[in-house]
């Protein structure tokens, strides 16, 4: 158990490195103060540019692949707790815990999906390339982000058992706790969905129903 909790501190820590506001320190910019207030790649676009939401999203997708390939990986502080697969995505959703609540940066964070997504790349390809297949479809459909990240979050533990399972209970467990993770991180959204005050990202919008 010491290990892993000394693997999920590490990937924690990682995911503290919060990609928009390293850049910004760059730039001069805090863009928690633009915007939607956000720390994330959508927010980066809207405020500061595809090339600044670019690097943020390599940064931040880049923690969820180190914490998994190299942190869930250690091997020196004692026998595995976990298997692979279920360390691998505990360090990956520490990280992207890490992500949300940074402690480098008073924990106002992002939302977590890039680097989660990061992480399930590497642990589980197919369903990874199959939750990101489901986020761009519910994008083109609606134009909203945090509810297609939502919805591929809530997704991924089905398209896990059709795709790669079999898997540990542990690690179905861990990716149940991360799509509810996404979906609470992604509350706002939501709440703003609801109201009919959400934002569209209209470029990626490439489906509209008439009423007619």
């Amino acid at each position: 158990m010491t290990s892993l909790i000394i693997q999920c501190a590490l990937s924690y820590l990682l995911g503290s490195v919060v990609g928009s506001l390293l850049l910004g320190k760059l730039r001069g910019v805090d863009i928690r103060e633009h915007g939607s207030g956000n720390a994330g790649s959508t927010n980066a676009l809207r405020t500061q540019g595809k090339w600044f939401a670019f690097g943020t999203a390599l940064i931040d997708v880049g923690k969820g692949i180190a914490a998994v390939l190299v942190i869930a990986r250690l091997a020196w502080f004692g026998p595995a707790t976990l298997d692979p697969l279920s360390t691998g995505l505990a360090c990956g959703l520490a990280a992207a815990i890490g992500h949300c609540y940074p402690i480098f940066h008073a924990f106002r964070g992002g939302k977590g999906a890039g680097t989660l997504f990061g992480a399930l790349l590497v642990l589980f390809p197919w369903t990874g390339l199959g939750a990101i297949g489901i986020w761009s479809l519910t994008l083109i459909c609606s134009g909203y982000v945090g509810l297609s990240t939502v919805i591929a979050g809530l997704a991924f533990p089905f398209l896990l058992y059709l795709i790669d399972g079999p898997v540990p209970p542990v690690t179905m467990g861990l990716a149940i706790a991360a799509g509810l993770f996404l979906s609470f991180t992604h509350r706002s959204n939501l709440q703003r969905l609801h109201a009919g005050t959400e934002s569209r990202f209209e470029r990626a919008r490439l489906l509209r129903f008439s009423k007619g």
